[in-house]
């Protein structure tokens, strides 16, 4: 509900959701795609950051310590990444998408198809590492309570 509110009031995700992580230095890597909305399905450029296990997009490229993301993803609740060419009907697309109602697919298009790959393996290097790190914690937690 509350990034329902936030798309209908163009309200910005709140600092917790990518507190701690500096977007603005060395990310893993940025670039342009063009986004699906979630509720509104019109296709938006903007530029993505992935850092940290965090998938951010902002209006511009101009990224400093002072930027504000227009929207976050945490790769912990991501599952799959895949193309997409063949739902939304469009070149070089491809969908994130979660387990249950952890999030629901979202689209983007890369400019090229060497781009969407790319994206695709970094994304799905994060979605790995960010799955094992929430396994190797929980598994921490387990054995502690023994």
């Amino acid at each position: 509900m509350e990034g329902l509110w936030r798309s209908v009031t163009g309200q910005d995700p709140s600092t917790e959701e990518y507190s701690g992580v500096e977007f603005w230095s060395r990310p893993e890597r940025t670039g342009w795609l063009t986004k699906q909305g979630e509720y509104i399905k019109t296709w938006r450029r903007r530029w993505f950051v992935l850092k940290q296990g965090k998938l951010l997009w902002f209006k511009d490229s101009n990224v400093t310590s002072a930027s504000v993301p227009r929207g976050v993803i945490s790769m912990g609740t991501c599952q799959t990444v895949k193309g997409a060419e063949d739902i939304v009907h469009k070149p070089c697309a491809f969908e994130l998408s979660g387990s249950g109602n952890s999030l629901e697919p979202m689209y983007f298009l890369a400019d090229t198809e060497k781009e969407k790959e790319e994206w695709i393996n970094s994304i799905g290097r994060s979605i790995v590492q960010n799955s094992l790190a929430l396994n190797d914690s929980e598994i921490v937690d387990y054995d502690a309570r023994r």
